[in-house]
């Protein structure tokens, strides 16, 4: 195999061998009246966009109104942004720093979804103590949200043909192209983290319509489970990491394991409880009852 030691191969054709014997080389920008637009900013604003509706469509059965989410998406969507940014820079802090320009430029990438996460949840606890709502029923709620966003978001890697992971000759691998015809084969983390997170969506969503959710917070901590046995398995494999220093540690992969083991426990203790229908927001919020046009189920 060659050594592989570029973390985005922006010029490089795609193909998937296991599909057959052609490849792709997709643009990762288009042009509007003049402007260029990145697909990578495209399809995360997608995500944002398909998971803002569907949690809309299911707020009532949380307890809230859309007017409810919507007030907290606003706020959401540039501290997700800053968050993430942030989050990068500072597990890249020499390199900025020896780069200032660069900071702000987010054209080849660089959004890291923990600092987005982190960024989000500041901002859910500040929405929900000034609308009087409970942070763990917002939490249940965008759950859904999340891995809607980041199981399209993920595909804005792919075609930045970045955030892939090390060579390998597995059945699924992904080769990459480059224009002077060297081939590397690759595991296909972004495929992986985003047929992880539809997974978890589906999940979620039968075990809503299942009537399996018993406590504010239920599906907010298997979101925090799902996703860090996902991210900590994904992580391990991927070739542009954020380390703790000079040490060999990946952020995101411990993490990942930290937080899904408290989910874990959390998950745990809860389970051996018995829990009453009044310990649902839903159950006791009049902002269900005067919702407009809206159902529980």
């Amino acid at each position: 195999m060659t050594f592989l030691t570029a973390t985005m191969l922006r010029d490089a054709a795609i193909s998937f061998p296991m599909l057959g014997d052609w490849s792709i080389d997709p643009p990762y920008s288009f042009t509007v009246f003049g402007f260029e637009i990145y697909f990578y900013g495209a399809i995360i604003a997608l995500g944002f966009i398909l998971a803002a509706l569907f949690c809309a469509k299911q707020a009532a059965k949380f307890g809230l109104t859309s007017d409810d989410l919507f007030d907290f998406v606003i706020w959401l969507i540039p501290t997700c942004i800053i968050g993430a940014r942030l989050y990068y820079v500072l597990f890249k802090l020499d390199y900025f720093l020896a780069n200032p320009s660069e900071i702000l430029s987010l054209r080849d990438g660089g959004l890291a979804i923990y600092g987005g996460i982190i960024a989000g949840v500041i901002t859910g606890v500040l929405v929900c103590k000034k609308k009087k709502i409970p942070v763990l029923a917002l939490g249940d709620l965008t759950a859904f949200g999340l891995l809607i966003g980041q199981a399209i978001g993920r595909w804005g890697n792919f075609i930045n043909r970045e955030a892939f992971g090390v060579e390998t000759d597995i059945f699924c691998r992904m080769g990459l192209t480059t224009p002077d015809g060297v081939t590397v084969f690759v595991h296909p983390t972004f495929l992986y983290e985003s047929l992880w997170n539809f997974t978890g969506l589906i999940i979620l969503y039968i075990l809503l319509r299942r009537g399996a959710r018993k406590y504010d917070g239920q599906f907010t901590w298997l979101y925090v489970l799902w996703y860090g046995l996902g991210r900590a398995w994904v992580e391990g494999l991927r070739t542009d990491s954020l380390y703790i220093g000079t040490t060999d540690i990946r952020v995101s992969q411990l993490l990942a394991i930290v937080s899904a083991l408290i989910a874990a426990v959390i998950l745990i203790v809860n389970a051996r409880k018995t829990h009453s229908p009044d310990e649902l927001f839903v159950n006791r919020s009049e902002r269900t009852k005067k919702a407009d046009g809206q159902e529980r189920s």
